[in-house]
């Protein structure tokens, strides 16, 4: 899994949402209680494989530091190492 480059992190508009393909389902389901229940993982990947503004989504979770959920279908952990990469690559270019 990998940001863009095209994606802005810095966007922090919230706009995407409506057109999300999770809009109107129970948002619990992508708050599971342990990241570790693969079902409930599984389910929220795939929603989130079909949805048109999953980078934005992802690009959000990252910018704004979430520290629980499933965003842009990616957990807590995977975020944290995205935004690592992220930093470095923006140290390494300016």
């Amino acid at each position: 899994m990998s940001i863009p480059e095209q994606v802005d992190l810095r966007e922090t508009r919230t706009g995407w949402r409506l057109e999300a393909a999770c809009s109107g389902l129970d948002t619990n389901l992508f708050f599971p209680s342990t990241e570790d229940d693969q079902v409930q993982l599984a389910f929220t990947r795939q929603v989130c494989a079909s949805c048109p503004v999953q980078q934005a989504c992802l690009a959000y979770a990252i910018e704004s530091r979430q520290t629980v959920g499933i965003w842009g279908g990616a957990t807590t952990r995977e975020r944290r190492r995205l935004r690592r990469r992220w930093l470095e690559h923006a140290r390494r270019v300016s």
